[in-house]
């Protein structure tokens, strides 16, 4: 079931959400002071083309860089991409078979929006100590 959710995901929005965070990283890989948020964009890329069976859990590692780059990145490119995850939630949401697909995209806003201090791990393979903040 996970891999034909992907699959529909991944033709009905998950592509353009992709890129939108592969140009986001991009943009932010030109200053060096946000490489850490580029990274953290190609991170999320990947985990918006092929987001069911993951689970976001937070690191428990993660201190005050994390929360200074949570501030950073929702200012640079946060905002806009939990706007784009709202606008195709709202179209998926038009038709039944979209509307695991819309509650799969509000899941992931608050990820979207405040990166760093969260690790993206296989459903299946929580690390010990560690919480789940969802799943998808």
């Amino acid at each position: 079931m996970r891999a034909i959710l992907n699959i529909i995901w991944l033709l009905f929005g998950g592509i353009w959400l992709a890129l939108g965070y592969f140009l986001f990283g991009l943009l932010a890989c030109v200053l060096i002071i946000t490489i850490p948020a580029g990274i953290a964009s190609f991170r999320m890329g990947t985990y918006a083309l092929w987001p069911f069976g993951k689970t976001v859990v937070t690191k428990p590692t993660s201190g005050a860089g994390s929360a200074l780059m949570n501030g950073i990145w929702f200012v640079i490119g946060g905002l806009w991409l939990a706007i784009g995850h709202l606008t195709t939630a709202a179209a998926q949401a038009i038709t039944i078979v979209g509307i695991p697909l819309a509650i799969a995209n509000l899941k992931m806003i608050p990820v979207t929006c405040f990166p760093f201090g969260k690790q993206i791990v296989d459903s299946d393979s929580i690390p010990a100590g560690t919480r789940p903040i969802f799943t998808i």
